[in-house]
């Protein structure tokens, strides 16, 4: 799905206190912690490496939540780049994760036990109250990957991640939800390939 010869460059957003304590975030807007911020900062420098001189010419875009034009910004400043000229697309929000966002991973089972064993049954298809599935996710990524038509610099988030890799790997459903999600290196997609940095 991503275009042959087009080159896109991911950077999931740096660590948040709440990915410490595993509380879902979803599309609530928590800023990056300390390290968080050095995550970013490494990925910028790689960038740069991995652009040098190209490096003003990809399109960048990143989600419009804190965490991930925080990331961006701190990763163009490290690349020598004007911090804040990027723009922004709502489709690379984080997946909505409804009345789950706020809770904590480990109480869920005794929270929501119907909703977690929903979950359990079905990580694709599974939609939480007011929330999205990943199928949905999906579905909306697939949107924005098919204007991608240019090397691309995107900051978005875990979620994102994984079903992108979908998409351009060709990762069948439930198999997405289980793909890691590095904070603290470049994802780099061309079709039908991809490699970390």
């Amino acid at each position: 799905m991503l275009r042959e010869g087009v080159t896109l460059y991911f950077l999931r957003h740096g660590e948040t206190d709440w990915n410490v304590i595993q509380r879902y975030q979803g599309q609530t807007d928590i800023p990056l912690n300390e390290k968080g911020r050095e995550q970013a900062a490494r990925n910028g420098r790689r960038l740069k490496e991995l652009l040098g001189a190209r490096a003003p010419s990809p399109d960048y875009v990143a989600s419009p939540l804190v965490r991930a034009s925080e990331t961006m910004r701190i990763a163009r400043r490290e690349m020598g780049l004007e911090a804040d000229a990027f723009r922004r697309d709502v489709r690379l929000a984080e997946q909505s994760y409804g009345h789950w966002e706020g809770q904590i991973w480990s109480d869920l089972r005794t929270s929501d036990p119907e909703g977690f064993a929903a979950r359990e049954r079905d990580k694709w298809g599974w939609c939480p109250r007011g929330g999205e599935s990943y199928r949905m996710l999906s579905l909306r990524i697939a949107g924005w990957l098919k204007e991608v038509e240019s090397d691309t610099v995107a900051a978005s988030h875990g979620a994102v991640s994984r079903v992108l890799r979908g998409l351009v790997l060709g990762i069948e459903g439930p198999a997405v939800t289980e793909l890691e999600v590095p904070q603290d290196r470049v994802l780099v997609l061309t079709a039908g390939n991809m490699r970390w940095e």
